[in-house]
């Protein structure tokens, strides 16, 4: 009783503090974002700037609740949280409500839909934070691994089938989780290279990247070939990294479907289509451009207040965010995201058992991925997916599942000196 009594006094307010800017910020910028002069006010239930205030209340009325309760239940209720968001996700396959192509809404009724997806994230984390606290679990160990990575990858195939592609990349970034735990630095560096093969195979002539890896694994056979493991090991790496190039091609034309296809030869600039698939992001980026440094004022903003550019409210809120508020506004809105992300951190690092660690650097990820490529998206730096921008875009199952993300990290920092959850 004494720890839910005195829990106002433990509570990161400081995290809270930023988490209710990111909401306010949100809620303003959706008004902005779909103004409708025959509903002004910001409190008009018949607008969606009216429904995000309700979004924001019960948000906080869940926050609070999460803070009441006893942190042993969420380590407890962990393996309940994710069966339960499974089933929510079947269930969405066979009776989800379609949106833009995407099979990932139940109607609850009202005009109010509830996307599984969203809350799949949270549960996720909290397994795979329960599971890798476990005594004599280790993520280098081979059976560890396998099924860390199912407990990721079942929630993702599922979302996948929706296709839900924006969600279903976001559980990728629980790799950061795993690479925190254990897991070799060696794992993130093929990730990349194959990452930096695929986009180049596609860029350039694959002959000429081959040369290029022939040259610089014969400069470092030149330099370390005294050593046979690293011979052996650099061999090895220059043989699949060919074939691998060889695959590009046909995986990215029989594997990925056209309309994703599309979107990534506008990104690269192999297409060029502004009046078709670029539309969004061309007209986002001028947007963005349009604002300068401090922005045209709030609800001046002519791309926002005209709809050209679509999905304002969620996908690309943050063009709103740039056209009105400018530089400034949108630097002080990645600022507010970067002091968060360090803020996380340092409250995971800080925690006295492994679970409450591993569930913090779970929440970081999440939100790290979303923001990154949320803002990428919308200046044109990758193609168009579709995933909210935490706390800001309009959304109740998005705003209340990073609540319920952020409020389980505060919920256990805030008993850090007391009860081990591991």
């Amino acid at each position: 009783m004494n720890n839910q009594r005195s829990f106002f006094l433990n509570v990161d307010w400081v995290t809270v503090l930023i988490y209710l800017s990111l909401c306010v910020i949100g809620w303003f910028n959706i008004h902005a974002a779909v103004f409708d002069e025959n509903h002004p006010s910001i409190l008009d239930m018949d607008t969606e700037y009216g429904k995000q205030f309700i979004f924001i209340v019960s948000a906080l009325v869940i926050g609070t609740v999460i803070l009441l309760l006893e942190s042993r239940f969420l380590s407890a209720l962990a393996p309940i949280f994710y069966i339960v968001t499974v089933l929510l996700l079947i269930l969405v396959l066979v009776a989800g409500h379609n949106v833009g192509g995407n099979q990932a809404w139940i109607d609850m009724g009202g005009g109010f839909r509830l996307q599984p997806s969203e809350f799949a994230k949270f549960a996720t984390c909290l397994l795979l934070a329960r599971y890798l606290s476990a005594t004599n679990v280790k993520v280098t160990d081979p059976k560890s691994f396998l099924i860390a990575g199912g407990i990721i990858l079942l929630p993702m195939m599922l979302i996948k089938l929706q296709p839900d592609d924006g969600s279903t990349l976001v559980f990728c970034s629980l790799i950061f989780v795993l690479y925190r735990e254990g897991l070799s630095a060696y794992f993130l560096i093929v990730i990349g290279l194959l990452a930096t093969l695929f986009i180049s195979s596609l860029l350039v002539n694959v002959w000429f990247i081959i040369i290029a890896l022939v040259a610089v694994a014969g400069l470092l056979l030149f330099m370390f070939g005294r050593n046979r493991k690293f011979a052996t090991g650099l061999t090895i790496a220059l043989v699949l990294s060919v074939g691998f190039i060889f695959c590009v091609k046909p995986l990215y034309y029989h594997v990925l479907k056209p309309h994703q296809r599309v979107r990534i030869d506008e990104v690269l600039g192999l297409t060029k289509d502004l009046r078709g698939v670029g539309y969004n992001q061309n007209q986002s980026k001028i947007a963005i451009g349009s604002g300068r440094v401090w922005g045209k004022g709030y609800l001046q903003g002519t791309q926002t207040k005209y709809s050209f550019v679509p999905a304002q409210s969620t996908d690309f809120i943050f063009c709103t965010i740039g056209e009105e508020w400018g530089f400034a506004g949108s630097v002080t809105v990645l600022g507010l995201y970067l002091f968060l992300l360090l803020r996380i951190i340092l409250i995971a690092e800080r925690q006295r058992a492994p679970f409450s660690r591993i569930y913090g650097y779970g929440v970081a990820s999440i939100i790290f991925c979303h923001v990154v490529i949320n803002i990428a998206m919308a200046i044109g730096y990758m193609p168009v997916i579709g995933i909210p921008l935490p706390f800001i875009s309009y959304g109740g199952s998005s705003l209340w599942s990073f609540t319920v993300l952020l409020f389980i990290l505060l919920k256990l920092d805030s008993n850090r000196m007391g009860i081990n959850h591991a």
